[in-house]
């Protein structure tokens, strides 16, 4: 093969220059976009040299020498970090291969037709060179692309944590570092913006999530980052490995949500538009998981404040109630004692620490009896009706409890006192303990305590 090249050289380079221009029309007009940065003499100019490399890598396979593919891989990353798709430089490789192999056929047929059957050995090795040439292109692309895209997602998650935790003490204007991360990810200056945080999974609890659509190899879509991170679901809303059911990655007819993956769970950032803050809830729906909602806040300034608010409402979502969606202005009494826990033990020993001191069967059944009765909006019969008891039990049990406790159920501020009691003694009982037993008060087998009684699985906590 080296010797027939040699003999038509001349002639080879004179064809090969003809067919690059052709090569060079056919991409310019079905791949603008590759030649628009580069120029049509640009474009020329390298469908000449990769010609010229597909011949000289011929050479250097006839001679058992390794084909130099660095030009090949120079424009597979090229391609990648212009954002255009790969198949394009793909078929250009597979057509310039044609056009060298009909270069060199007419070459020889000119020069010594005769010599035609010498080159039919070089076809097995043309087209070994041009898989050469492709599969570098195609790992270069890929791995400048992915490249690329953890780029993107870094720079999209360092813009989330400027707007969910706050630009910081240093920055000397917050709120314009807020609104320049806001802007950049797309948000709008004002708008009704909300903030999602999802509790861990707990081992061996799968994800069965809706799907949606982050940052892909070369290009980033417009709906989020990454999406299976610390729960391993599939975020709904706007993120994941691929393009969710609205083909840009979010749910149709659902908020846009940018979730940003943390070692400690996810939090999403969700741009309402029209949409109620109970569609959130909705979102969620199908993942097996807890989750808090913020209340909706007009501006990206906002968001951190809100962000803590999402975190407050999740440690209201009682653990043994599964997966379920908290939304703060829903538990607004649980989220004052859970923002206090120091404040909320004084509110559990001053308001119901004559309760909690009984027996801990007679404690249980006193604090469910006046948890179902706040539950049923201070109606006895309904209550009685939900604990499965004659109304005069009721009765009585609230009368000891107004006794031990000091306080009236007439008085609509002890009442208030008596609820957030209560609502403290939930979360202490609820909260993770070292010791072997429950506290005194516990609801471990008694009565379901209020807030938990019969719940349907949708509603929050």
């Amino acid at each position: 093969m080296e010797r027939i090249v040699e003999e038509i050289r001349e002639d080879l380079g004179r064809r090969i220059a003809l067919a690059a221009d052709r090569l060079a029309d056919r991409t310019l007009a079905e791949d603008p976009a590759y030649a628009a940065p580069l120029g049509r003499a640009a474009v020329r100019e390298r469908m000449r040299e990769t010609l010229h490399r597909t011949v000289e890598g011929l050479v250097s396979a006839s001679r058992g020498e390794p084909v130099e593919v660095a030009d090949a891989r120079a424009a597979g990353a090229l391609r990648a970090g212009q954002g255009l798709p790969l198949d394009p430089l793909l078929r250009t490789y597979r057509y310039g291969g044609r056009l060298v192999w009909q270069c060199l056929t007419e070459a020889v047929a000119a020069h010594d037709r005769a010599a035609l059957p010498r080159l039919l050995a070089g076809a097995g090795a043309l087209w070994d060179v041009l898989d050469q040439l492709t599969d570098a292109a195609s790992e270069a692309y890929h791995r400048a692309g992915a490249e690329r895209g953890e780029r993107e997602r870094e720079r999209r998650a360092a813009l989330l944590d400027t707007l969910l935790d706050g630009p910081g003490a240093a920055a000397p204007d917050p709120e314009g570092a807020a609104a320049s991360a806001a802007a950049r990810l797309g948000l709008r200056e004002r708008g009704r913006f909300a903030v999602v945080v999802l509790a861990p999974v707990r081992p061996g609890v799968t994800g069965a999530g809706v799907t949606g659509a982050g940052v892909t190899g070369a290009g980033v879509t417009g709906a989020g980052v990454t999406g299976a991170g610390v729960t391993g679901l599939r975020l709904p809303g706007g993120t994941g490995g691929g393009p969710g059911p609205g083909g840009d990655g979010r749910v149709p007819g659902a908020p846009r949500v940018l979730w940003r993956v943390r070692a400690d769970g996810e939090t999403g950032l969700a741009e309402l538009g029209h949409h109620p803050l109970e569609s959130l809830r909705t979102l969620l729906a199908p993942l097996p998981v807890r989750a808090g909602i913020s209340p909706v806040v007009g501006t990206p300034a906002e968001l951190a404040g809100a962000r803590r608010l999402a975190e407050l409402a999740l440690r209201t979502a009682p653990p043994s109630a599964g997966a379920g969606t908290a939304l703060l202005d829903e538990r607004l009494p649980a989220a004052l004692v859970a923002g206090d826990p120091e404040l909320a033990a004084r509110l559990r020993e001053v308001v119901l620490g004559p309760v909690l001191a009984l027996p801990g069967q007679e404690a249980r059944v006193l604090l469910a009896t006046l948890g179902t009765w706040l539950s049923c909006q201070g109606s006895t019969t309904y209550a009685a009706q939900r604990l499965y008891c004659h109304r005069n039990t009721v009765s009585n049990r609230l009368r000891r409890l107004e006794q031990l406790t000091g306080r009236t159920l007439s008085d609509p501020a002890h009442v208030v006192e008596l609820a957030l009691a209560h609502a403290a003694v939930d979360r202490a009982a609820q909260a993770p303990r070292p010791t072997a037993g429950p506290p005194p008060g516990a609801a471990d087998d008694g009565p379901t305590p209020a807030g938990t009684a019969r719940r349907s699985p949708r509603s929050p906590g």
